[in-house]
């Protein structure tokens, strides 16, 4: 029979809703059995694991989490993403890191048995509208956890212990409560000590985000974002287990997001040159942004094809609402969504269950 490990793995498993490991131990059982002769037992474990795969495959079903309640439903607001690491175009450096934390989030059992533990802190940097915030709803659907976004303006308050209150009850769910949280743009709560104008409060709630973040054990996995690495404090930085820079997209990237988003019209007419050049210094989400707002002005005018002339003029009159001049530098590509607003928005790619290009 079954070893007692193997039984609380299965249980386990099947508890964290983790399809992939259940489906696993299931064989690794029915393997064991048909070595021990109990072949019609092997083959009922075999033909459950088969059928609970191919149920959970599709449709994950996840069990639903209370709300945050009380104080913590102010500032702390609970969500299941639908994206998938998939879904977002990552550069292979961080999509690789991304996809290593998954491993090491489903086989922590396995690292604890060497004495290790799997990385759960994450800083993910770079511009506006370059996928951090979509990445922490792909590592959160990927894993099944439910994300819990910390809103900050909920949190930081003027007086004087207040804020260092809010963070420890955050952080009490964050040992209570297991999923990703994410300190979208973390700089307000962990900048530069010294800085601002009520130095003594701003270091007190540094101070404490710290010490925090120091008794953090887990299993949740924390994340933050930040579009002004620089001013953090550097001992803000040395609490992080992994920290991951985003760029603007380069050109492979920028033609791939348009592509993308403009899945249904044609484009086999476009100039992609010259499209690309005008991109160039563009955020992907702006560079997506220009391109609905040419599919809006073809569909208007019934027409299925996308021009040269239209996407250029879309994307100049994005620059010309950033504030942004011609001529800037292209940076290497870290990581693309689909985003159609200031959220993610869906959109359909052959071969896939869905793309996405990101903010």
């Amino acid at each position: 029979m079954a070893s007692a490990q193997q039984l609380i793995g299965l249980v386990k498993s099947h508890a964290e809703g983790d399809a992939d490991r259940f489906f696993d131990l299931a064989m690794q059982l029915s393997a064991a059995e048909e070595q021990k002769g109990h072949t019609r037992l092997a083959e009922q474990l075999r033909q459950w694991a088969h059928t609970g795969q191919r149920t959970s495959n599709p449709t994950p079903k996840l069990t639903p989490i209370a709300a945050p309640r009380g104080d913590l439903a102010l500032f702390l607001a609970a969500s299941y993403p639908t994206e998938r690491l998939g879904d977002v175009i990552l550069s292979e450096p961080i999509g690789d890191e991304l996809a290593q934390i998954v491993v090491e989030t489903k086989l922590r059992e396995k690292l604890e048995e060497k004495g290790l533990k799997p990385r759960r802190r994450l800083l993910l940097s770079g511009p506006p509208g370059t996928g951090k915030t979509l990445s922490a709803h792909g590592l959160a659907g990927q894993l099944q956890f439910p994300l819990f976004t910390v809103m900050l303006h909920g949190l930081i308050t003027k007086f004087m212990g207040e804020t260092a209150q809010k963070l420890k009850l955050v952080f009490d769910a964050v040992k209570s409560t297991r999923g990703v949280y994410l300190f979208d743009e973390i700089d307000a709560l962990a900048a530069t000590r010294g800085d601002g104008n009520d130095v003594g409060e701003a270091r007190r709630v540094l101070n404490s985000f710290l010490q925090f973040l120091d008794e953090d054990t887990g299993p949740s996995i924390v994340i933050a974002t930040t579009n002004l690495a620089e001013i953090l404090d550097r001992a803000v930085l040395r609490r992080f287990d992994l920290v991951l820079s985003y760029d603007l997209p380069d050109p492979a990237s920028i033609r791939q997001a348009l592509e993308r988003r403009l899945i249904g019209f044609s484009t086999a007419h476009l100039s992609w040159k010259k499209v690309i050049d005008c991109a160039i210094g563009l955020s992907t989400a702006d560079v997506v942004a220009a391109a609905e707002d040419a599919a809006r002005r073809a569909v208007l005018g019934d027409r299925e094809c996308i021009t040269t002339k239209e996407l250029l003029e879309s994307l100049e009159r994005r620059r010309s609402l950033q504030g942004l001049g011609r001529g800037g530098n292209a940076t290497k590509s870290s990581a693309l969504s689909v985003k159609g607003s200031r959220k993610a928005v869906s959109v359909p790619v052959k071969g896939r269950r869905r793309g996405q290009i990101a903010e």
